[in-house]
């Protein structure tokens, strides 16, 4: 025999791990959202950038992405005895928990600074992610890649963030925080 499983059990292995991981990623992405939030007077007085979509947009580009991200995971997963399969889940892993900081990050933290590195680090864990899914299952990859441009531009829109307010958004009337410096 040549193989270990059939095309079958291989098949319903996919539909299981992609059963148990999209809804996970999509929760995971929920509870993180949940940490921080645009509703506060902190995020309300910043400066918006002009590319800055409209809010209602992030929670649908949001959804589509984690589900597509964890579709992308259930095919690597799903690999078995895919030579760097491992290697693949492990990248992901952390580059996963680095993009659920974000939230945090920004929102909760309200560290404009703190955003755009943890945005980097997202960025450059992604392409290392993207990689290991690609010598693992090409299209697993190829599903990255809305998701790598969504990143982009998230960080470019950060960015834009520090530079429209220069000061945190700490200063001015109504600011939600206060800067000290020792």
């Amino acid at each position: 025999m040549s193989f270990l499983a059939s095309k079958a059990q291989l098949r319903a292995s996919l539909l299981r791990w992609t059963l148990f991981l999209v809804p996970l990623i999509v929760l995971l992405g929920f509870v993180a959202g949940q940490l921080g939030s645009p509703n506060t007077a902190w995020f309300q007085g910043l400066t918006k950038p002009s590319i800055f979509p409209p809010p209602a947009a992030f929670g649908i580009v949001w959804t589509i992405l984690y589900v597509m991200i964890g579709f992308a995971l259930a095919l690597v997963v799903s690999s078995w005895g895919a030579y760097g399969r491992g290697l693949a889940v492990g990248l992901f892993a952390v580059h996963f928990v680095l993009n659920l900081a974000w939230t945090p990050t920004f929102f909760g933290a309200q560290n404009i600074v703190g955003g755009l590195i943890v945005l980097s680090l997202v960025c450059v864990t992604l392409l290392a992610v993207i990689w290991a899914f690609y010598r693992v299952r090409k299209l697993a990859a190829l599903l990255l890649l809305p998701y790598l441009a969504w990143v982009i531009f998230a960080t470019v829109l950060n960015y834009q963030f520090m530079v429209e307010n220069p000061d945190g958004g700490t200063s001015g009337e109504g600011a939600a925080a206060q800067r000290i410096e020792l």
